[in-house]
């Protein structure tokens, strides 16, 4: 049976679709639909943000057939677990659950230690840190299926 994950940050332009690429590349021989959203709707339609697609082109991961959506209740039936980039997301989502029982966790709970939010580096500008958490957690996500 396939499991549907989506990835979910604020804007849908840095960290989700990062961590869709990233766990897509680690997803050979699993049984997975990966996707990604943001909880608001600042890009809706956009590439990733560029210089998050060169950090992730520089380590082979490959973000340009994406674009930014926005996050809505009906995620909640379409996938079998969603994962938040940090608290506020996190809150966002359950705001929207409704009596849904779709797991919501964050994608640091895969990376143990890692506190509790994957940084945006669209504010920090830190691409290539972000980038190192994310394969951190995707690594703990594949593990964890």
């Amino acid at each position: 049976m396939t499991t549907r994950i989506l990835f979910v940050c604020l804007g849908n332009i840095c960290r989700s679709p990062s961590a869709e690429a990233v766990f897509r590349s680690l997803s050979e021989g699993l049984d997975v639909q990966i996707d990604s959203a943001g909880t608001g709707a600042y890009h809706v339609g956009e590439p990733p943000d560029g210089p998050m697609q060169q950090a992730a082109a520089r380590r082979g991961y490959d973000m340009s057939d994406l674009r930014a959506r926005q996050f809505t209740a009906a995620d909640f039936d379409r996938f079998d677990l969603i994962i938040a980039m940090d608290a506020d997301n996190l809150r966002d989502i359950n705001r929207l659950r409704g009596a849904s029982q779709t797991p919501v966790r964050l994608f640091t709970d895969y990376a143990g230690g890692a506190g509790d939010m994957v940084p945006d580096p669209y504010y920090t500008r830190d691409f290539d840190g972000t980038l190192d958490l994310i394969e951190r957690c995707a690594q703990g996500l594949r593990g964890s299926l």
